[in-house]
């Protein structure tokens, strides 16, 4: 098996964001100076937007699914 791309990341993060929140308007990925790299999902109307940050563009990107993760198991949980 191939190792995953960023942009196999974001398609995940999307198909994950897509699948509980309902609307999602963006997922991607910027390098800030003073942070680094940072990722985002910009949900609908209804949900602020999730950002995570990482060393590399990989780590930000896994940083979001995992935070997305939490968010669904404590939303389901309630």
């Amino acid at each position: 098996m191939s190792e995953k791309t960023d942009s196999d990341r974001i398609k995940e993060v999307y198909k994950l964001c897509k699948g509980h929140f309902g609307d999602v308007q963006f997922v991607g990925i910027k390098y800030h100076n003073k942070i680094g790299w940072m990722a985002k999902a910009q949900l609908g109307e209804d949900f602020e937007n999730l950002t995570a940050d990482g060393k590399t563009s990989s780590d930000a990107l896994r940083n979001l699914r995992n935070r997305v993760k939490k968010i669904i198991k404590r939303y389901d949980r309630v």
